[in-house]
């Protein structure tokens, strides 16, 4: 017999999982269920949500605004950092999930709930992201994870479970696509992706143009940052909303921001997504730009090793843990500097740094130019490079010797 509880707060998005967890988790363990929707910038019909959950049995429907909170809490720090996984992937959904559950924490501690659920798979990565987070902020609370216990195996099978229960669901058999979005990016999994010899269908895109159908004119736009942070759009200050807003725009005309990886999920196997990142691929480029010129050599190059780690700990749910937060500390020490402008060029689904400035910047034209100056003595490069490179003359000769 199963455990039995009092109140549970549920993940809910409306789509076609969570859609059938609240009357299954109502029969299996006779709890009231409360459902929580968060908004973090993908554009859905809330009321409709709400609508929708509470005619499937849910006693309240939370609906939080966390588009500010997601911006200045979570993909500025991202931003910052550098990270990006396995050399391709923004971190989209990774980065929302930690603050999706923290606010699911919240409302259970408003409620008096003694139970979490979300409607992540076993096959994914959602799940520990959601779940290392109700352990690090309520360890106290249980956790039901619905898709590891039920008899449902397929999303087939849930559609049809939707459909005896009267729950109506926004996906059918004839789109298979499994997606997320925010107002960072939308990921595509599953239907044809899962051969990864298919290319991608035009028509599956959501958030950007066709980069052979973008305009043939290159559009240059300056994005500005303080301490690291992005602050303006051709000199207009922003708030963070507002320009990542606009710049998904203006990318998603010129197609920037398209990626097909496959890439190594945490739980231990390989699957092939599609994402689109427009305006956040155009804000990691300019940042990155803007720090070779205000950061030197080894603290860019030890933060390129620090970026690779951050991005893991995003990726595998760990953001709420003493490693994520004393990066944190680093990377912010390392932004001090990172303030200027940087020129970006879009084109047909290109987006390249064709520009840069700041007040702190590090680059001399006295030092780098080829023309004779008179501070940089090229003499002295004999005697540096004498010094540098002792370890392979005594190798050398050694071997000699030999």
């Amino acid at each position: 017999m199963k455990k039995q509880y009092k109140k549970v707060v549920l993940a809910y998005s409306g789509g076609l999982d969570t859609s059938v967890i609240i009357p299954w988790l109502k029969e299996n363990y006779g709890c009231e269920v409360i459902a929580m929707a968060a908004d973090v910038g993908q554009e859905d019909d809330f009321k409709s949500i709400e609508e929708k959950a509470l005619a499937s049995g849910a006693s309240k429907c939370y609906i939080v605004d966390l588009k500010e909170e997601f911006v200045t809490g979570y993909l500025w720090p991202l931003i910052k950092s550098g990270a990006i996984y396995e050399s391709k992937y923004l971190l989209g959904t990774s980065v929302a999930r930690p603050l999706i559950a923290k606010q699911q924490v919240e409302i259970a501690r408003a409620e008096g709930a003694d139970a979490l659920a979300h409607g992540c798979t076993g096959k994914g990565n959602d799940q520990v992201r959601f779940e290392l987070t109700y352990k690090a902020l309520a360890p106290d609370l249980d956790i039901i994870a619905p898709w590891r216990v039920w008899e449902i195996r397929s999303r087939e099978d849930a559609m049809d479970y939707a459909a005896k229960h009267g729950v109506p669901v926004p996906v059918t058999k004839a789109k298979p696509y499994s997606r997320d979005n925010n107002l960072w990016h939308i990921s595509h999994e599953g239907g044809d992706l899962e051969d990864p010899w298919n290319t991608p269908q035009e028509d599956m895109y959501v958030l950007t143009d066709s980069p052979l159908e973008a305009p043939d004119q290159p559009e240059e736009i300056v994005i500005g940052f303080e301490k690291g942070v992005p602050v303006s759009l051709n000199g207009e200050e922003l708030p963070g909303l507002e320009l990542v807003k606009r710049l998904n725009a203006l990318a998603g005309k010129h197609g920037v921001g398209r990626v097909d990886i496959v890439e190594n999920r945490l739980v231990g196997m390989k699957s092939r997504g599609v994402y689109e990142t427009p305006g956040g691929t155009i804000l990691y480029l300019a940042h990155q730009d803007l720090e070779s010129i205000t950061l030197d050599r080894e603290t860019h190059h030890y933060k390129e090793l620090v970026a690779h780690k951050y991005a893991e700990l995003v990726y595998y749910g760990l953001w709420y843990t003493p490693l994520k937060k004393a990066l944190d500390a680093f990377i912010d020490v390392t932004q001090a500097n990172v303030t200027g402008e940087v020129k970006m060029r879009l084109y047909k689904g290109s987006c390249t740094a064709v520009g840069r400035r700041s007040p702190y910047s590090l680059y001399s034209p006295d030092l780098a130019t080829f023309g004779e100056d008179a501070v940089y003595d090229q003499s002295d490069a004999k005697g540096f490079i004498n010094l540098f490179g002792l370890p392979l003359t005594v190798q050398a000769l050694l071997a000699q010797d030999k």
